[in-house]
Protein backbone atom coordinates (compact mmCIF):
# COMPACT_ATOMS: atom_id res chain seq x y z
CA UNK A 1 0.00 0.00 0.00
CA UNK A 2 1.41 3.82 -0.89
CA UNK A 3 2.20 6.07 2.00
CA UNK A 4 -0.97 8.36 0.60
CA UNK A 5 -3.69 5.38 0.70
CA UNK A 6 -2.38 4.18 3.99
CA UNK A 7 -2.90 7.76 5.59
CA UNK A 8 -6.71 7.69 3.96
CA UNK A 9 -7.76 4.33 5.06
CA UNK A 10 -6.55 4.95 8.36
CA UNK A 11 -9.41 4.76 10.46
CA UNK A 12 -9.74 4.39 14.71
CA UNK A 13 -11.52 1.14 15.10
CA UNK A 14 -13.24 -0.05 18.23
CA UNK A 15 -14.73 -3.53 17.69
CA UNK A 16 -12.06 -5.88 16.61
CA UNK A 17 -12.82 -9.99 14.91
CA UNK A 18 -11.83 -12.78 17.54
CA UNK A 19 -8.43 -12.89 15.53
CA UNK A 20 -4.99 -13.16 16.61
CA UNK A 21 -2.41 -10.26 14.58
CA UNK A 22 0.53 -12.59 13.39
CA UNK A 23 3.61 -12.09 15.75
CA UNK A 24 5.83 -11.00 12.02
CA UNK A 25 3.35 -8.76 11.25
CA UNK A 26 3.65 -7.18 14.85
CA UNK A 27 7.25 -7.25 14.20
CA UNK A 28 7.14 -5.12 10.96
CA UNK A 29 4.76 -2.85 12.47
CA UNK A 30 6.90 -2.07 15.83
CA UNK A 31 9.72 -1.86 13.37
CA UNK A 32 8.38 1.16 11.27
CA UNK A 33 7.66 2.99 14.93
CA UNK A 34 11.04 2.08 15.36
CA UNK A 35 12.01 4.08 12.03
CA UNK A 36 10.27 7.33 13.59
CA UNK A 37 11.98 10.87 14.20
CA UNK A 38 14.04 10.66 17.96
CA UNK A 39 15.06 14.00 19.87
CA UNK A 40 18.13 12.39 20.91
CA UNK A 41 19.25 9.85 18.03
CA UNK A 42 18.58 6.82 20.53
CA UNK A 43 15.32 6.05 20.06
CA UNK A 44 14.80 4.89 24.00
CA UNK A 45 11.65 2.91 23.54
CA UNK A 46 10.20 -0.14 24.87
CA UNK A 47 7.07 -2.21 23.77
CA UNK A 48 5.04 -4.61 26.01
CA UNK A 49 3.03 -7.17 24.04
CA UNK A 50 0.15 -8.65 25.50
CA UNK A 51 -1.50 -11.26 23.86
CA UNK A 52 -2.82 -13.71 26.39
CA UNK A 53 -6.17 -12.06 27.57
CA UNK A 54 -5.48 -13.67 31.09
CA UNK A 55 -2.33 -11.36 31.26
CA UNK A 56 -4.63 -8.65 29.82
CA UNK A 57 -7.32 -8.76 32.64
CA UNK A 58 -4.32 -8.07 35.01
CA UNK A 59 -3.20 -5.20 33.21
CA UNK A 60 -6.69 -3.53 32.56
CA UNK A 61 -7.94 -1.43 35.72
CA UNK A 62 -10.87 0.06 33.90
CA UNK A 63 -14.30 0.14 32.50
CA UNK A 64 -16.96 0.42 30.06
CA UNK A 65 -18.94 3.67 30.26
CA UNK A 66 -22.21 1.69 29.22
CA UNK A 67 -24.49 4.46 30.50
CA UNK A 68 -25.78 6.94 28.02
CA UNK A 69 -26.39 9.76 30.31
CA UNK A 70 -23.69 9.55 31.96
CA UNK A 71 -21.65 9.83 28.40
CA UNK A 72 -23.72 12.51 27.73
CA UNK A 73 -23.13 14.74 31.09
CA UNK A 74 -19.15 13.91 30.89
CA UNK A 75 -19.34 15.49 27.57
CA UNK A 76 -21.56 18.80 28.88
CA UNK A 77 -19.23 18.90 31.43
CA UNK A 78 -16.19 19.57 29.19
CA UNK A 79 -18.53 21.72 26.73
CA UNK A 80 -18.37 19.56 23.61
CA UNK A 81 -20.82 21.03 21.63
CA UNK A 82 -20.05 19.50 18.29
CA UNK A 83 -22.23 16.50 16.84
CA UNK A 84 -19.58 15.14 15.13
CA UNK A 85 -17.45 14.72 18.39
CA UNK A 86 -20.35 13.56 20.53
CA UNK A 87 -20.76 10.96 17.78
CA UNK A 88 -17.69 9.79 18.26
CA UNK A 89 -17.69 9.48 22.08
CA UNK A 90 -21.39 7.73 22.20
CA UNK A 91 -19.04 5.61 20.39
CA UNK A 92 -15.87 5.05 22.44
CA UNK A 93 -16.63 5.55 25.98
CA UNK A 94 -18.91 2.31 26.35
CA UNK A 95 -15.96 0.30 24.27
CA UNK A 96 -12.78 1.93 26.88
CA UNK A 97 -12.20 -1.74 28.07
CA UNK A 98 -13.44 -3.76 25.64
CA UNK A 99 -11.57 -2.45 22.53
CA UNK A 100 -8.46 -3.19 24.64
CA UNK A 101 -9.75 -6.38 26.07
CA UNK A 102 -10.64 -7.86 22.35
CA UNK A 103 -7.99 -6.63 20.08
CA UNK A 104 -6.12 -8.71 18.34
CA UNK A 105 -3.14 -7.47 19.68
CA UNK A 106 -2.31 -4.87 22.80
CA UNK A 107 0.65 -3.09 22.90
CA UNK A 108 1.85 -0.85 26.08
CA UNK A 109 4.56 1.34 24.46
CA UNK A 110 7.34 3.58 26.74
CA UNK A 111 9.75 5.63 26.56
CA UNK A 112 12.64 6.99 28.56
CA UNK A 113 12.46 10.19 30.73
CA UNK A 114 14.83 12.73 31.25
CA UNK A 115 12.27 14.40 33.96
CA UNK A 116 9.29 14.06 35.39
CA UNK A 117 6.36 14.56 32.48
CA UNK A 118 3.79 16.30 34.49
CA UNK A 119 6.84 18.47 35.63
CA UNK A 120 8.61 19.96 32.42
CA UNK A 121 11.08 22.80 32.98
CA UNK A 122 11.13 24.17 29.44
CA UNK A 123 9.67 23.13 25.87
CA UNK A 124 12.07 21.09 25.21
CA UNK A 125 11.36 18.63 27.95
CA UNK A 126 8.82 17.43 26.24
CA UNK A 127 11.03 15.94 23.61
CA UNK A 128 10.81 12.51 24.79
CA UNK A 129 6.94 12.71 25.24
CA UNK A 130 6.61 14.06 21.35
CA UNK A 131 9.08 12.06 19.98
CA UNK A 132 7.31 8.44 20.97
CA UNK A 133 4.01 10.00 19.65
CA UNK A 134 6.20 10.18 16.13
CA UNK A 135 6.63 6.48 16.80
CA UNK A 136 2.84 5.69 17.87
CA UNK A 137 1.88 7.40 14.56
CA UNK A 138 4.26 5.25 12.35
CA UNK A 139 2.60 2.27 13.90
CA UNK A 140 -0.93 3.30 13.10
CA UNK A 141 -0.18 3.86 9.37
CA UNK A 142 2.37 0.75 9.55
CA UNK A 143 -1.17 -0.96 10.41
CA UNK A 144 -3.14 0.48 7.89
CA UNK A 145 -1.06 -0.63 5.25
CA UNK A 146 -1.14 -4.42 6.74
CA UNK A 147 -5.13 -4.09 6.64
CA UNK A 148 -5.19 -3.84 10.46
CA UNK A 149 -6.76 -1.02 12.11
CA UNK A 150 -7.32 -0.04 15.83
CA UNK A 151 -7.29 2.71 18.74
CA UNK A 152 -4.56 4.57 21.07
CA UNK A 153 -5.95 5.52 24.65
CA UNK A 154 -4.54 7.90 27.00
CA UNK A 155 -4.36 6.16 30.44
CA UNK A 156 -5.68 7.77 33.71
CA UNK A 157 -3.45 8.14 37.04
CA UNK A 158 -5.10 5.04 38.71
CA UNK A 159 -4.17 3.05 35.48
CA UNK A 160 -0.78 4.25 35.54
CA UNK A 161 0.03 3.25 38.82
CA UNK A 162 -1.69 -0.32 38.12
CA UNK A 163 0.81 -0.44 35.21
CA UNK A 164 3.49 0.37 37.22
CA UNK A 165 2.68 -2.21 40.09
CA UNK A 166 1.51 -4.90 37.68
CA UNK A 167 4.43 -4.78 34.95
CA UNK A 168 7.40 -3.07 37.30
CA UNK A 169 8.44 -1.12 34.60
CA UNK A 170 11.58 0.83 35.20
CA UNK A 171 10.67 4.61 37.36
CA UNK A 172 12.55 6.65 34.18
CA UNK A 173 10.11 4.58 31.65
CA UNK A 174 6.72 6.30 30.94
CA UNK A 175 3.49 5.21 28.76
CA UNK A 176 1.77 7.18 27.10
CA UNK A 177 -0.99 5.28 25.81
CA UNK A 178 -2.15 2.19 24.85
CA UNK A 179 -2.31 0.74 20.88
CA UNK A 180 -4.88 -1.71 20.35
CA UNK A 181 -4.56 -3.45 16.91
CA UNK A 182 -6.79 -5.68 14.76
CA UNK A 183 -9.09 -7.13 12.71
CA UNK A 184 -12.06 -4.72 12.42
CA UNK A 185 -15.58 -6.42 12.55
CA UNK A 186 -17.62 -5.91 9.25
CA UNK A 187 -20.19 -3.96 11.38
CA UNK A 188 -18.06 -2.21 13.39
CA UNK A 189 -19.16 1.24 14.78
CA UNK A 190 -17.06 4.12 12.91
CA UNK A 191 -17.97 7.93 13.87
CA UNK A 192 -18.19 10.11 11.24
CA UNK A 193 -15.02 11.93 10.13
CA UNK A 194 -14.85 15.77 10.63
CA UNK A 195 -14.29 17.14 6.64
CA UNK A 196 -11.23 19.37 6.83
CA UNK A 197 -10.73 22.28 4.37
CA UNK A 198 -6.76 22.28 3.95
CA UNK A 199 -6.93 25.98 2.65
CA UNK A 200 -8.49 27.25 5.99
CA UNK A 201 -5.39 25.62 7.81
CA UNK A 202 -2.90 27.11 6.07
CA UNK A 203 -1.46 30.50 7.13
CA UNK A 204 1.48 32.28 4.68
CA UNK A 205 3.71 34.52 6.32
CA UNK A 206 1.08 35.18 8.74
CA UNK A 207 -1.38 33.97 10.91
Amino acid sequence: MELYEAVEKRRTVREFEDKPVDAGIIKRIISAGLKAPTNNHLREWEFVIFNDKKERLKILNLKDMTEYDECEKMMDFYGMTDSDQRGMYHIAMPRQFSMLYNSGCLILPFFKLREPLMHPTCLSSLNEFASIWCCIENILLAASSEGIFGVTRIPMEEELKHIKITLKHPDNYAMPCYIALGYPKPDAKLPVQKTINIEDRIHLNRW
